[in-house]
Order: structure tokens, then sequence, then C-alpha cells
């Protein structure tokens, strides 16, 4: 029991954003499991010290509409043999912050997002600070990650349709300016994911007032939820991490996105 409930204090006293500094000391914390989302050949050649390895693909079904969110029994047992848990705290890195925020929102929609840290500068500044790494790759968690459902993270073109002219909700499309002239959702503002890095290249983040002040002139006002959406939800998951963990933004992710919307001709598009 006493294990357990020092599980619980250290998941929610860790920041949405954790330091390599923060991240050394804590590598051999039970409380703490290191997951790097990406390649498996990249992987095997180099990773933090006891990080286990997803790929996106694995929390994804592909179907008739296209890329979503598997089913939350799949995204527990996926994110379980990564080596989450029940009570651990999670700290995510990957090469590529997309990918990463979509295995986010795989944690968030199943009642985990709180549990799930991002590491700031990730490997790119963890090699170049000469932190240690390895290539032992450690067995699959066996760890239980139950699922608490959230409904209401994520929504539908509906939903999207439901709320263009609601003056406390605030639309941002997360893609390219080429992708934004080609059409996007009346009354959303643009908004680009590289923004929300101080150093891209580096995956250094700005700092959590400078993430305000970003959201702040795309047009969010105090009392406002933001609504994401980029192209396949990938994207918006990034932007949408940031509002609502870092920022502190009610948020919810469209994602469906751009590929939901443009597929039926009854949703609205400016141009």
């Amino acid at each position: 029991m006493l294990h357990a409930l020092a599980l619980v204090a250290a998941s929610t006293a860790v920041q949405p954003i954790v330091t390599a500094d923060w991240l050394q000391q804590h590598l051999n914390d039970s409380a703490v499991r290191v997951i790097y989302v990406g390649d498996a050949d990249a992987y095997k050649k180099a990773h933090i010290p006891g990080a286990r390895v997803i790929d996106h693909m694995a929390t994804v079904q592909m179907g008739e509409n296209g890329h979503r969110l598997a089913a939350n029994d799949v995204l527990a047992r996926a994110l379980a043999k990564a080596g989450a848990a029940d009570g651990a705290h999670v700290v995510l890195y990957g090469d590529s912050p997309m990918a990463t925020g979509w295995v986010n929102s795989a944690f968030a929609v199943i009642g985990h997002g709180d549990e799930v840290s991002w590491l700031d500068g990730g490997f790119p500044t963890w090699q170049k600070e000469q932190r240690p790494t390895d290539t032992k790759v450690p067995p699959d968690g066996t760890g239980t990650l139950t699922v608490r459902p959230v409904p209401d993270l994520f929504v539908d073109a509906a939903w999207v349709r439901g709320h263009l002219q609601t003056p406390t909700t605030k639309i941002l499309d997360v893609r390219t300016k080429g992708e934004w002239d080609g059409g996007h959702v009346p009354n959303a503002t643009l908004i680009l994911w590289q923004d929300l890095f101080a150093d891209v290249k580096m995956q250094k983040f700005k700092s959590p007032d400078e993430i305000k002040a970003l959201l702040a002139k795309a047009g969010v006002q105090p009392g406002q939820e933001v609504v994401t959406y980029c192209a396949i939800g990938m994207r918006a998951s990034l932007m949408g991490w940031a509002a609502r963990a870092v920022a502190g933004v009610p948020t919810r992710i469209y994602i469906g996105s751009w590929q939901d919307w443009s597929h039926n001709p009854a949703n609205p598009v400016v141009k």
C-alpha cells in the first residue's frame, strides 16, 4: 500500500515538461517509466537507459474513416507493453513531436494524460549533453493500465459544426500555411506547431508563459476552450497537449481533422 501511494505521489508531482536533469535523476526510480516513440531500429542503436519503444502505429486503427486512434482496450495493452502502468509516471520522448503527440493523446483518452510528461530537448539534447545511453532492450512491460475513459476529449465533425459560431470555443488549425490556403474550417485560426519550440531541431520547448502567449496571439481568450485540428490528428494532438497540459486551457481535439472534415461536402470550407 505504501509503495502504491508513493507511486501516485510521484506521478502527481511531476510537471508536463521535464528536464534532462530531472529524468537522469529518476532513471532508477520505479515510479518513472520512459517511453521512446519512434522507429525500433533507431531505438536499438541507442536510447535512454530503461526506455522501452512504441511505434505510434501501435495505437492507430486504419479503416474507411482513415487514421484514427484504436479502441481503448487496444491502447491500454499497447501502452502497458511499452512500460506504462497504473500509478507510474511516464516520460515520453521521440523522433517526431507529432507522433509523440499522438501517443500522448492515446494516454489522455484512457484517463492517464496527467500521468505523462515530455522530455524537454528529447534525445538530441540528451546526446549532445553526453548523458547516459544504452542499447539493451528491456522486456515488455507487464503492468496493468486501467482504462478510465475521457469521452469529451475528442470531438467529431458534428460537434465542430455545432460550435463554429460559439464565442466560448476557439478553433485552431495546426497545419501549414499551404494547407490552410487550400481550405480551412470557418472561424479557425492558423497556428504552427513549430512555434511551441525555442529550438525545433533540438526539441527544446518554449517556456509555459511563452506557450500561453502563443495561444493568446492566436486569439485564445480567458474563458474559452480550444479545439485543435490538423490533417489526421497528429499535429492537433501535439498542440492540444500544449494547450491543455502546459497552458492550462480546456482543450478538445478533432481527431478526424481535415481528412474527415473535407470528406463531407456538407461541411463548410473557407478558402
